[in-house]
């Protein structure tokens, strides 16, 4: 399956990554590790993740405080719709449609 980020999922990622790499470069990079294993778990096995909703699961990022939120835009495709800090605003992602 291929994994993809909504464009506001995106954003989301790359700036927390540079929030990370301002304070720690090493700390950046197992960020930028950890959401790189958690997308090749979403496309190995979408099924995996814990359900959020009829339509949404996610996974969380290993060791940060993070999740990735996805659904599956076809049958070939999953969009990760947020990259959502598990402490802030819960669900503020749940409108943004597949369509990246």
């Amino acid at each position: 399956m291929e994994v993809i980020f909504h464009r506001l999922a995106a954003q989301e990622y790359n700036r927390a990554l540079l929030w990370y790499a301002r304070r720690s470069q090493s700390a950046a990079r197992r960020f930028e590790r950890g959401v790189e294993e958690a997308m090749r778990l979403i496309g190995s096995t979408p099924q995996l993740g814990t359900p959020y909703d009829q339509d949404h699961r996610s996974v969380p990022v290993r060791r940060f405080p993070y999740r990735l939120f996805y659904t599956a835009a076809s049958s070939t495709q999953i969009v990760i719709v947020a990259v959502a800090h598990t402490s802030r605003r819960p669900g503020y992602w749940r409108r943004r449609h597949p369509g990246v």
